[in-house]
């Protein structure tokens, strides 16, 4: 139910839904600490698929096991998957309404209050002396300069060598992280890399199969989110589909809450319109299974290895990293998106002193929100 609720209200894209996420989970119910969200939160920067999807899924994981992960999953992903697949049937005919566009705007200054609370709160954990504040801008300008998963991977990587050298280890201190421990699971592994190798095999035999494959494929190989799994998928399934059709779904997934990757639902609904239903179903169950499988593979593992002291100075400045690329997409595409006039950015200094000051309930402030972006 929780999850269902994000899902419903997580509007503002990947960044976003991770401050929404630390908030719910982290400040308001402890069910993990700081360092235990970071961690999950960079070993999703890691691997491919949507990364606030997959630490959504790592959190019900490390919740309520397998069963749990699969409820977060489908909490926090059925709104966008209804609303998409209901855009792929109905078409656009709303976008023009104005008090609509009012709403959405709204609900991006909001994704910038979200966002920005997270980015401080981060900061202040991870970031208390000099050298990983550090780490932490240079990430940020890094990703400000060269924007892209090419250079967000090398900033990983650098940060982590640099912990690894220069900073001290810290204690975990969470239960959460040590619920799991032991070996790699191999079973997850083993099924990842069979789709990936036998679907493409069997596409030719039923359009079916073919859909399945092409979005399978898609979410193998992306690194980075929704924003950059369209140029992939507008490869594998672009022919069949006009560009205003695929510029259509692209555009309703921004206005939507949840994940990105639900452009697959609207994608798949699209390319067999006389089973929408299922063909949106299938292609958003091929979408995301590809990295929910490579983190039930590593995730027991990681959390056994993670307590070892090497691995802590390599994460404390992981930890740095990530903070610093949250900085850079609070920047862009967040508040670049979503501030288009002055007046905008007080509308969002009072919202963040409602939310971190006055302590109000987050869902007063979005319906605060969404009357101001109609209102105004």
């Amino acid at each position: 139910m929780l999850f269902l609720q994000l899902g419903c209200l997580s509007f503002g894209g990947p960044a976003a839904h991770i401050g929404y996420f630390r908030r719910a989970f982290v400040a308001q119910r402890q069910w993990l600490d700081d360092e235990a969200f970071s961690s999950l939160l960079a070993l999703c920067q890691f691997l491919p698929g949507p990364a606030s999807s997959q630490l959504g899924f790592s959190i019900g994981y490390q919740r309520a096991g397998l069963k749990g992960a699969i409820a977060a999953f489908a909490g926090f992903t059925l709104p966008s998957f209804v609303l998409m697949w209901l855009v792929a049937i109905a078409g656009q005919h709303w976008a023009g309404v104005g008090w609509v566009q009012g709403m959405l705007h709204g609900l991006k200054l909001l994704a910038v209050i979200v966002v920005a609370d997270a980015v401080w709160g981060m900061l202040r954990q991870f970031c208390p002396t000099a050298l990983p504040l550090a780490l932490a801008l240079s990430a940020a300008a890094i990703q400000w300069w060269a924007p892209g998963i090419g250079s967000q991977l090398l900033t990983l990587i650098t940060a982590a060598l640099l912990g690894k050298i220069l900073l001290p280890p810290a204690t975990p201190h969470s239960a959460s992280t040590e619920k799991q421990g032991g070996r790699l699971s191999r079973l997850p592994l083993l099924l990842f890399l069979a789709l990936l190798v036998l679907l493409p095999w069997l596409a030719s035999a039923s359009p079916w199969l073919m859909l399945t494959s092409q979005f399978y494929q898609a979410g193998s190989w992306v690194f980075g989110g929704g924003h950059v799994v369209l140029p992939l998928l507008q490869q594998l399934v672009g022919h069949t589909l006009s560009n205003d059709q695929f510029l259509t779904g692209y555009a309703a997934a921004q206005a939507m809450p949840g994940p990105l990757f639900t452009l697959a639902s609207f994608l798949g609904a699209s390319l067999i319109p006389a089973h929408s239903l299922l063909a949106a179903l299938l292609a958003t169950l091929a979408i995301f299974l590809p990295g929910f499988l490579l983190l039930l593979a590593v995730l027991p593992g990681w959390q056994h290895l993670r307590q070892h002291p090497a691995l802590q100075q390599a994460l404390a400045g992981v930890n740095a990293a990530v903070s610093g690329l949250l900085l850079a997409a609070l920047y862009q595409p967040v508040f670049s998106s979503a501030v288009q006039q002055p007046g905008d950015l007080a509308w969002i200094v009072l919202g963040w002193f409602a939310l971190r000051q006055l302590k109000l309930p987050l869902l007063a402030v979005i319906a605060a929100m969404m009357l101001v972006g109609m209102a105004f």
